[in-house]
């Protein structure tokens, strides 16, 4: 349905800014650049992080050998952040191109089956395509700025001939484009509660998983991320916001709120028959246990 509507709100726009060939002409535009993302996203990436692939020697590499095998999908390459924030990410245009990152600071602030949650996460990323999914999101997106633009450009001429006048076409250049931002965010959303579903059917650890979620969103309040500060644009890629948790799942967040994904989790523990341990929150007690990179999980 989100995808129909920006869909929806792509035709609407270029109907009204100049019919089916500037329609045509702003969406092949914005095919293009992101057709380019799209085949190079895991290198950019990763390149972005100074993020260095490990191996089978470190313990990380056979959690995620057996998360991928569970999940019947390939293999996926593993790396390693040096970043104090703790969070993660998966990143490639297809599960036969991807890639899973952890940082520093997650494999030092979580335990064995909080890191396992959480790579079950970013598994279920790459198997439902998330990474296609938003590329065709961002797609239309631009398209709809791109003719925005062409509207504020073009509009007064139109009106000449009949067709919309200035004060319309500062309407489309302000409104279509926070329109389009507004749905892309939505899906973001509603892919990060599907990732948390999959992933805690992937891992069989929904508890796990919330308890990640909990340690992760308290320090992404405190610690910084240098590289969502210099790149706004990367902060969807992360299993929470790196800058910190909002009050609830409003509209211009990549992510929802945590307590939320937290007490979704917590009903998918009950229904797995694995409820009566204690309530998580936001505010209830942590336990790290710091990961040695030379202890085998």
């Amino acid at each position: 349905m989100l995808m129909a509507a920006l869909a929806a709100l792509f035709m609407g726009v270029g109907f009204l800014v100049a019919g089916q060939q500037g329609a045509l002409i702003a969406f092949l535009m914005a095919a293009a650049m992101n057709a380019f993302a799209y085949w190079n996203s895991d290198k950019l990436v990763l390149r972005m992080h100074n993020a260095r692939e490990v191996g089978p020697e470190h313990p990380l590499h056979p959690l995620v050998a057996r998360l991928a095998e569970r999940a019947g999908i390939p293999m996926p390459r593993v790396y390693i952040v040096e970043q104090a924030q703790p969070n993660a990410f998966a990143t490639g245009r297809n599960p036969q191109h991807a890639a899973v990152a952890a940082t520093t600071g997650l494999l030092s602030l979580l335990d064995r089956d909080e890191i396992e949650g959480v790579m079950a996460h970013e598994i279920a990323h790459i198997k439902n395509r998330d990474t296609l999914v938003m590329t065709i999101t961002a797609t239309i997106a631009g398209a709809i700025s791109m003719l925005a633009n062409m509207f504020w450009l073009f509009g007064g001429n139109r009106q000449q001939n009949g067709g919309p006048g200035p004060l319309v076409a500062m309407l489309a250049l302000v409104v279509a484009p926070i329109a389009a931002a507004l749905v892309q965010m939505a899906i973001s959303r509603t892919r990060e509660y599907d990732a948390d579903a999959i992933g805690a059917e992937i891992s069989g650890k929904p508890r796990a998983l919330a308890s990640a979620l909990a340690k992760l969103s308290q320090a992404a309040g405190r610690i910084p991320n240098p590289v969502a500060a210099r790149n706004p644009a990367a902060a969807s890629l992360y299993i929470v916001k790196p800058f910190g948790r909002g009050a609830a799942d409003n509209l211009f967040s990549t992510h929802p709120n945590p307590e939320n994904r937290i007490a979704a989790l917590e009903a998918i523990a009950a229904e797995m028959g694995q409820g009566g341990g204690a309530s998580l929150s936001m505010s209830g007690p942590r336990r790290a246990s710091a990961l040695d990179p030379n202890r085998r999980f």
